[in-house]
């Protein structure tokens, strides 16, 4: 992994041969680039290593001080690392159950109809879906739009769009329950949601150790292939229904 922290004190070459040449010491240390311009040090190392091991190792010049640059990120980083010891089930469990609570009730609601219509369960789901994901958004409104913005391309440019989102999770929701203007209702969902698989699937595939911003900033959970196939079923489905409607 690799981590991006603030130097100060550098003046020169010397400084920063100096200070990459003591952060290259560090147990766990694989690489240590300095940009002395900007007194920047981006760390690669093989595990996670605590900022005060890497200020330790710059104890004997005080006149360079490291910090770090996201600690924010850093302490997601923490938190993540503490998931992905668990096992798989105890990791997702959260989104394991509200998934199986959502999926039971709205078969429950088919089999009280009296006759079990794919469609109808897909606007039951969906509707669930958006309102069961929105809600626990809103809890921290301000902590899913960080977590948001740490991937997602169009939050990562405007950080307002985190707490859009939300709202427009809500909004898709209640738009699903209701009935209303179904051709819209999907259209918007598919856009929204073929937007917000593109974050997801760029950090899955390098590989970013970072929060899943799914269920707001409540649960510890890992960017990973589950979160693609929540996007990737909102957008099936709301392809699914477009095409059968069009």
């Amino acid at each position: 992994m690799t981590h991006t922290y603030n130097v100060s004190g550098m003046t020169c070459g010397g400084c920063q041969a100096k200070v990459q040449g003591l952060l290259s010491k560090v147990s766990g240390v694989k690489n240590v680039s300095i940009d002395l311009s900007k007194g920047e040090a981006v760390i690669d190392m093989d595990k996670h290593i605590a900022t005060e091991d890497l200020k330790a190792a710059l104890n004997d010049y005080p006149k360079y001080q490291l910090s770090e640059t996201h600690p924010q990120i850093h302490t997601v980083v923490s938190a993540i690392e503490k998931e992905e010891g668990k096992s798989w089930i105890a990791t997702y469990k959260p989104i394991l159950l509200i998934f199986g609570y959502i999926t039971g009730v709205t078969f429950l609601t088919e089999y009280i109809n009296g006759n079990f219509i794919w469609m109808r369960w897909m606007n039951h789901f969906m509707a669930g879906f958006f309102l069961v994901f929105s809600f626990f958004k809103l809890l921290n409104l301000k902590g899913f739009a960080e977590s948001y913005s740490m991937y997602d391309i169009v939050a990562k440019k405007w950080n307002g769009w985190g707490y859009v989102y939300a709202f427009t999770e809500l909004a898709l929701g209640i738009a699903f329950l209701v009935g209303f203007n179904p051709i819209l209702t999907n259209s918007v969902t598919f856009v929204v949601m073929t937007v917000s698989i593109i974050g997801v699937l760029q950090s899955v595939l390098n590989k970013r150790k970072i929060k899943c911003a799914c269920l707001g900033d409540v649960f510890n959970l890992p960017m990973s292939t589950v979160t693609i196939i929540e996007d990737a079923l909102m957008i099936g489905m709301s392809a699914i229904m477009l095409t059968t409607m069009l």
